[in-house]
């Protein structure tokens, strides 16, 4: 009986709103300042990372495999350190190309696919030489490339901005094109002129897409950076990581090339979790794919 006759509770009065209908979100808990939750995702490729490295330790090791065939992680670490001031400057040689196509590949790509978007007819006539520009293999023309423009660090630009640009134009044409048609009427009905649809609803609608394309461009400029600079090395221009690795290759010191495509590879992640980063900036207010939610 006593259950039945406890104190009443305060009722807060409803004040007009919706505010007491609001979803109540629960604090996850922290480990260095990482949600407990994203751990597991964090230690899994790092746990299956150290195993593979074991395993592949062991196996030249067991094997007596000759480090001119397959040289083992630990002297590719001790490679690495040793040659860090000549591969260092190769490094920073690729990322500013990188990121200098990365730069021109956003700035070009969202440019055109504004004006394609504005004009059908642009579009038509225009997206076509895009597609044959896509599909065209770099490692074909970048000789071609590399004789017409002279300068090499400008032709090893073209070539990486000729990879990166297509997802960039393509992505972000299908997302402004991907606006709610009801909202597009509505903007109509109000009188909106070109402008303003575009900047209120066509770009917000478009910035996922853009995202994603950035994503993938952030991983093909330093692919066509690396291609362009084996087709220079290839011709004798000292360049970037690629030149590196065929140096190392005609040398014979496959630990040394080991530690350059390490170094690559890791520069590849790199650029993929900043992107990622990115992306998760501007999107995790308000768009469905970054809104983390109870279940």
């Amino acid at each position: 009986m006593s259950d039945l006759t406890a104190s009443p509770q305060t009722v807060p009065q409803d004040s007009g709103t919706d505010a007491e209908n609001r979803p109540i979100f629960v604090q996850e808990d922290r480990i260095l300042g990482i949600a407990k939750s994203t751990w597991p995702g964090i230690l899994a490729p790092i746990i299956i990372g150290i195993f593979a490295l074991g395993f592949w330790e062991w196996i030249v090791q067991y094997r007596q495999i000759p480090h001119y065939v397959l040289p083992g992680p630990w002297l590719i670490a001790k490679t690495l350190v040793a040659d860090w001031g000549t591969l260092s400057g190769s490094l920073w040689i690729t990322l500013r190309i990188t990121f200098a196509a990365l730069i021109a590949a956003v700035t070009v790509g969202v440019a055109l696919a504004i004006v394609f978007t504005q004009s059908k007819w642009l579009e038509m006539s225009l997206f076509p030489y895009a597609v044959i520009l896509q599909v065209t293999p770099v490692v074909s023309i970048a000789p071609l490339i590399i004789i017409w423009v002279g300068d090499i660090n400008l032709s090893l630009l073209i070539c990486a901005w000729i990879v990166a640009f297509f997802p960039i134009l393509s992505n972000t044409i299908l997302g402004l094109n991907s606006a709610d048609h009801n909202l597009v009427n509505l903007f109509q009905l109000y009188k909106a002129n070109r402008w303003q649809t575009l900047r209120y609803l066509r770009l917000p609608a478009a910035m996922p897409y853009f995202l994603g394309g950035l994503k993938i461009s952030g991983g093909l400029a330093l692919i066509g950076a690396v291609v362009a600079e084996f087709v220079a090395g290839s011709g004798g221009n000292a360049s970037g990581l690629a030149y590196r690795i065929l140096e190392s290759g005609y040398q014979l010191r496959i630990p040394r090339m080991f530690a350059a495509l390490i170094m690559i590879s890791v520069t590849g992640i790199a650029i993929f979790l900043l992107t990622s980063w990115i992306s998760h900036v501007f999107l995790r207010k308000w768009h469905e794919s970054a809104i983390k939610r109870e279940n």
